[in-house]
C-alpha cells in the first residue's frame, strides 16, 4: 500500500511537469503562487498568468487564420537565473526591464507613450508612417532608425541594435525577417490587435503592453478610463433624435469594398446611433460589391464616410464621374480621415485610433449628432476638401 501511494505521488508530479507547449513547464526555485490571470473585458486573442515569480504570456490569435497559441516567458533576469525550466517550451524568453524594443505598426506607438516608455522605441520600418509629434522629435534626433518594410525588415540594423523584444504584426504569420531574428536569440511576439472584433477589444492590447514593461497598474488604469470615455460616448449618442443613414467605402478597380456589419468599424457606427445601410451583413473581411448594388442600396444616404484614401470631390470625381451620383456627393456630406496627417503624411487615424476607440467615436457622433457635441472638435474625420 505504502509503495502504490509513493507511485502515485511521482506519476502525479509526472504528469504535472510534462505539460505539453501550449501550458507552462517551468520549475523555478523561486516559490511560484499563482496570482491570477490578467483581466480582460474585451480582447480574447491574448492572456496573461502572473505567478509570484514570472509571467506567462500567451498569444492566442495573431492573424486570422492562425492555428496555434504561442507563449512566452516573462520574468526579470535575477528570477531567470534561479529558475530551472525547457526553453524549448516557449516561443521566447523576455525580461521584464527591457530597455530597447523595436515595433512595427503604428498601432503599437501608442500604447509606449501612454506608458510613458517611448524612449525604449529604438527602431521602426516605415518611420515616415509614424504621426506621432513626440516620436517624430525622437526620430529626427536619430533616436529611432528606419528599418525598412515590415515584410522585408533590415535585420542588419536591426541586429545591430540588439532590442530585448521585437513585436512585430502579420497575416499569415510567413515572415523570414523574423525567422532570421528569432535565430539570432532575440524573441519576437506576433500583436494580434488588429484582428480583435470590436473597438474596446483592440484598445485593450495596451495591457499587453503593460505586461511586458511590467506596468499591468497602469495599463489597466488608461483602459478603464478610454472605455468610461467610451461607453459615456455611446450613452450619449442613444439620446439622439434621428438616425442618418450612412455609406462607407469607395471603388477599386470597379469594386466597391465597405466594412461588413460584424466589424469594428461597423460597431464604430453601431455605438455612435447611426444606420450603417450593410448593418446587418456579417463574416470576415470587407464586403466586396459592385457599383450598381451600391447605388441601388445607397444613393440618398445621409453621409457618406472613409470614402477610400481619396481628400477632395476633385480627386473622387476624376477617379470616377459614378461618384457623382450619390446625394452626399451633391450635399457636401462626405467624411474621411485621410487628411489628418503627421509631418511625413502618416495618417493619425491608423497609428490612434485603435489605442483612442473613445475619440473615433466622439468624431462620428459629432458628424451624425453635431446637437450632441456642440463644443468638440473631431480628431479624426475630417470635411471631405
Amino acid at each position: 500500500m505504502k509503495k502504490s501511494l509513493v507511485l502515485i505521488f511521482f506519476l502525479a508530479l509526472f504528469l504535472n511537469c510534462k505539460d505539453d507547449k501550449g501550458n507552462s513547464r517551468i520549475l523555478p526555485n523561486l516559490p511560484n503562487k499563482d496570482q491570477g490571470d490578467l483581466i480582460l473585458n474585451h480582447a480574447e486573442g491574448f492572456s496573461i498568468q502572473d505567478y509570484s515569480s514570472h509571467k506567462i504570456l500567451t498569444i492566442k490569435k495573431p492573424w486570422p487564420e492562425a492555428k496555434k497559441n504561442s507563449k512566452y516567458l516573462i520574468a526579470s533576469k535575477n528570477e531567470l537565473a534561479q529558475m530551472t525550466f525547457e526553453k524549448e517550451a516557449y516561443d521566447g524568453i523576455i525580461t521584464d526591464s527591457i530597455t530597447k524594443i523595436v515595433v512595427t505598426s503604428t498601432t503599437h506607438i501608442p500604447a509606449l507613450e501612454l506608458l510613458g516608455m517611448e524612449h525604449t522605441l529604438v527602431g521602426f520600418p516605415g518611420t515616415d508612417y509614424i504621426s506621432s509629434e513626440k516620436t517624430r522629435q525622437r526620430i529626427d534626433n536619430g533616436l529611432v532608425r528606419e528599418l525598412g518594410k515590415n515584410e522585408g525588415l533590415n535585420t542588419e540594423v536591426l541586429l545591430e541594435l540588439q532590442p530585448d523584444v521585437v513585436i512585430g504584426f502579420g497575416v499569415d504569420g510567413i515572415n523570414t525577417s523574423f525567422e532570421t531574428i528569432k535565430k539570432a536569440g532575440i524573441p519576437v511576439i506576433y500583436n494580434g490587435d488588429w484582428v480583435e472584433s470590436t473597438p474596446l477589444a483592440k484598445a485593450e492590447w495596451i495591457k499587453f503592453f503593460g505586461a511586458l514593461f511590467n506596468k499591468e497598474t497602469e495599463a489597466d488604469s488608461i483602459f478603464k478610463s478610454i472605455e468610461s470615455n467610451y461607453l459615456n460616448a455611446k450613452k450619449l449618442a442613444n439620446k439622439a433624435k434621428s438616425k442618418p443613414t450612412i455609406l462607407s467605402g469607395a471603388m477599386h478597380k470597379e469594386v466597391w469594398y465597405l466594412p461588413n456589419g460584424s466589424s469594428p468599424e461597423a460597431q464604430f457606427l453601431k455605438d455612435a446611433n447611426l444606420n450603417y445601410l450593410w448593418g446587418d451583413t456579417s463574416g470576415n473581411g470587407s464586403l466586396a460589391l459592385s457599383f450598381e448594388v451600391v447605388l441601388e442600396k445607397a444613393q440618398q444616404a445621409d453621409i457618406w464616410l472613409s470614402p477610400s484614401y481619396y481628400t477632395s470631390y476633385q480627386q473622387l470625381e476624376e477617379a470616377s464621374k459614378l461618384y457623382t451620383n450619390f446625394d452626399a456627393f451633391k450635399n457636401k456630406s462626405i467624411f474621411t480621415f485621410s487628411t489628418t496627417t503627421g509631418a511625413k503624411g502618416g495618417v493619425l487615424y491608423y497609428e490612434l485610433g485603435t489605442s483612442r476607440p473613445d475619440l473615433v467615436l466622439k468624431d462620428l457622433i459629432k458628424i451624425g449628432h453635431p446637437e450632441l457635441l456642440e463644443n468638440y472638435n473631431p480628431r479624426f474625420f475630417k470635411p471631405l476638401q
